[in-house]
């Protein structure tokens, strides 16, 4: 079994799930700070992706340079089985935990 994930690994490899082959770092950031309204700082977001490569729950391949980023490659990365098998404990936690508080949390309130 694996770790568990804290609130930004998820937002982290939702936002991963969303993007598919898309998944680029500066997109994830982007991504994030649009549908969770906060604000991502690069540094966070590094550190987390590698977190999340060392736990198991995401990997990434290199994409080829372009000239307009000075042969500087980037990472597309990809959530593992093991990550969305840890997203989708989380999401059955939170439906369980959820159920009968639509009046505290508001009604339209979803899970994962």
């Amino acid at each position: 079994m694996t770790t568990g994930l804290g609130d930004f690994e998820q937002l982290v490899l939702l936002a991963v799930l969303q993007l598919g082959e898309e998944a680029r770092a500066a997109d994830v950031r982007t991504r994030i700070e649009s549908a969770a309204e906060r604000r991502v700082s690069r540094g966070a977001l590094y550190a987390t992706l590698e977190r999340l490569e060392s736990k198991g729950m995401l990997d990434w391949s290199v994409e080829g340079t372009t000239p307009s980023r000075g042969g500087i490659p980037r990472r597309r990365f990809r959530v593992t089985a093991d990550g969305l098998a840890s997203l989708r404990r989380t999401q059955r936690a939170l439906t369980r935990l959820s159920e009968g508080l639509g009046d505290v949390l508001g009604r339209d309130m979803r899970p994962l």
